[in-house]
């Protein structure tokens, strides 16, 4: 398939800049939001009989004005049907320093640790033109964190080697308090980040940090629903997929067989390979929740349809035309045009469904987004 067969017109006031909240005045005239991780929308859509639902039902079974939310999900499963989720934790990977004798602001988008001993971090600065080997940036002030650029690693990529001299337990910690949350750009380009985002901006259920930015889907899911769907006995398998940048790096190719994903570490135990496959065999459904969820376990998924154990890393791009493996069913977000989760979701749902159900969302005013609204396909 082709780039320009993902284009489709995005108003920006459909782009989320916040989870979904609702908003009150206090009597001093300040506004505060308070947040509802699982009130968004939620589109159901249907692989087979090619119907779109975004109405709840009353007793008779037709459509009320009530949109479906996030929580009427546990509406499309039954006892014993298993949701994949990728349980990665997202850290405060976006600082902002002074570059030495300028004073220039500089902002600092950590990517990961090389190396503990030495206090080497692969990371993104900006503006990346004023940024050499031998610089020295320094955080917080006149605080004790430095660090040294030793190196180029991509037009934007520098290797830095921060210069603090304490066990690492306390300089991870240290580094961690200066950073904010990892917000998409077309996020902080329109506003900063908040306190809130650290909490909004990670999964309830996050346990193996590693991850530059969130699982979308993932966060709609409050304790609350979680325990909701304990109760009505679904399964719950956690895999790990650590997402970086890539997602969001645009596609400059038209030819999408010739796009390179960047490759991202993947952690598949067999507790969570035990659980879907007896789910599968036992004819239960498989939910990937997210994105990444479906490309982890698409990368371990063997020929008999059955997920396989795995640690490593995967640069699976996965777009129209695709033959899944294991999940018969997909929760996630509506994206941006020409996304890769787009693509992702039009090869897991067919191509001129999902394109009409996102020109659906845009006419029925759904958000978009990391922080929008959801879909769900299903195979019926």
């Amino acid at each position: 398939m082709k780039l320009s067969q993902f284009k489709f017109k995005l108003p920006e006031s459909q782009v989320a800049l916040y989870p979904p909240h609702k908003v009150f005045e206090n009597e001093d005239g300040t506004v505060e939001r308070v947040y509802s991780r699982d009130q968004c929308r939620l589109m159901v859509v249907h692989r087979k009989s090619e119907k779109i639902e975004m109405f709840q039902k009353d007793a008779e079974g037709n459509d009320t004005e009530e949109y479906l939310t996030f929580r009427n999900l546990v509406d499309y499963f039954n006892e014993g049907d298993t949701f994949i989720f990728n349980d990665t934790a997202v850290f405060p990977a976006r600082l902002y320093g002074t570059k030495e004798k300028t004073d220039a602001k500089i902002e600092v988008f950590l990517l990961r640790e090389l190396n503990e001993e030495l206090r080497l971090w692969d990371v993104l600065v900006e503006p990346a033109r004023k940024i050499r080997i031998g610089n020295k940036l320094f955080f917080d002030g006149d605080g004790p964190m430095v660090a040294e650029v030793i190196d180029n690693t991509t037009s934007r990529g520098r290797t830095l080697r921060f210069l603090y001299d304490c066990p690492h337990d306390e300089f991870k910690r240290e580094l961690f308090a200066l950073g904010e949350a990892p917000l998409p750009r077309y996020i902080v380009d329109n506003r900063p980040a908040e306190k809130d985002d650290m909490e909004n901006f990670q999964t309830v259920y996050a346990k193996s940090e590693g991850a530059v930015t969130a699982p979308a889907t993932g966060l709609h899911f409050s304790k609350q629903l979680l325990k909701m769907m304990e109760i009505r006995g679904f399964n719950s398998a956690y895999v790990t997929l650590h997402c970086s940048l890539g997602a969001f790096d645009p596609i400059e190719v038209e030819d999408l067989t010739k796009h390179k994903m960047n490759s991202e570490q993947v952690i598949i135990k067999q507790e969570a390979c035990n659980m879907v496959n007896a789910a599968k065999e036992n004819g239960k459904n498989i939910c990937a929740v997210g994105i990444s969820t479906l490309r982890a376990t698409e990368s371990s998924v063997g020929t008999d349809g059955l997920l396989k154990e795995f640690n490593g890393w995967t640069n699976r791009f996965i777009f129209p035309p695709y033959d899944f493996g294991l999940s018969n069913r997909l929760l996630t977000n509506l994206y941006h045009p020409e996304s890769t989760m787009m693509m992702a979701t039009a090869a897991f749902g067919g191509y001129d469904l999902i394109y009409e159900a996102y020109n659906t969302a845009v006419k029925n005013g759904y958000m978009f987004g990391c922080y929008g609204d959801a879909m769900l396909i299903l195979e019926d």
